[in-house]
């Protein structure tokens, strides 16, 4: 029997928890809520979660600084909710490791898709078959889906973020392809791009940093201007 995903809310507002409670129960979802940093802390010691919805515009310790504190402890999945007219709140919440955003006000629905889609693509890489490739090895780096672990050359763990990892594989599996930022979108947020969306190019400098030897001057994900992206670097697949 499958386990049933256990889903915290963090938001300063108890309307907007107990609605967002309610409504992902009645969908199939365990919720606990927080209503601020300090609860959120205690829950997250207390309780086993597979993915935060964090409010971003909370008093004291804000969103962005919680998105932060969490990236920093583990991969766990965040859903950012943002102020329809705070894009650079939204750009920086990419930047700082979160996987998806739903702006206020939003449709309940259309968070519980967001939030299954990255639940699938979370999941993916643990339903991997025998068959599949068990390490992708290019440059200095060695990518193992079926443990969702980046190696250095000396087998140093280097922390991936779920968006993160899911560009990084979506690279690897696809060196030498151009791959529209339409594409990498749909792969790692499983939603369409949206006028002068920045997510993509966030998330890429972002994986730049991680893996590049000159972040600046990059030789493994080239930019094909007007295009997209593309993994340049030779990939060995070790079955």
């Amino acid at each position: 029997m499958e386990r049933t995903p256990h889903i915290l809310v963090v938001d300063d507002h108890r309307e907007i928890r107990e609605l967002l409670a309610k409504y992902l129960t009645r969908n199939g979802f365990r919720v606990s809520v927080a209503s601020g940093g300090v609860d959120m802390r205690q829950q997250m010691r207390t309780g086993t979660f597979d993915l935060v919805v964090l409010d971003i515009m909370m008093p004291g310790e804000d969103g962005l600084t919680l998105c932060r504190q969490l990236r920093q402890a583990s991969d766990i999945p965040v859903v950012l909710l943002t102020a329809v007219a705070e894009e650079t709140d939204r750009i920086v919440g990419l930047e700082l490791g979160a996987d998806d955003y739903v702006t206020k006000p939003f449709n309940p629905r259309e968070l519980l898709a967001r939030i299954r889609a990255i639940l699938r693509r979370a999941q993916g890489p643990a339903r991997a078959q025998q068959g599949d490739p068990a390490l992708y090895r290019f440059d200095r780096w060695q990518l193992d889906p079926g443990r969702r672990l980046l190696l250095d050359e000396t087998g140093s763990e280097v922390r991936l973020g779920s968006a993160e990892f899911r560009l990084l594989l979506a690279f690897v599996t696809r060196p030498s392809v151009v791959l529209s930022r339409d594409q990498l979108l749909d792969i790692t947020a499983g939603r369409p791009a949206q006028v002068f969306d920045r997510s993509i190019d966030n998330l890429v400098s972002r994986l730049r940093r991680r893996i590049e030897r000159d972040p600046q001057n990059p030789t493994l994900i080239k930019t094909v201007w007007g295009d997209g992206y593309v993994f340049a670097a030779p990939v060995e697949v070790e079955a």
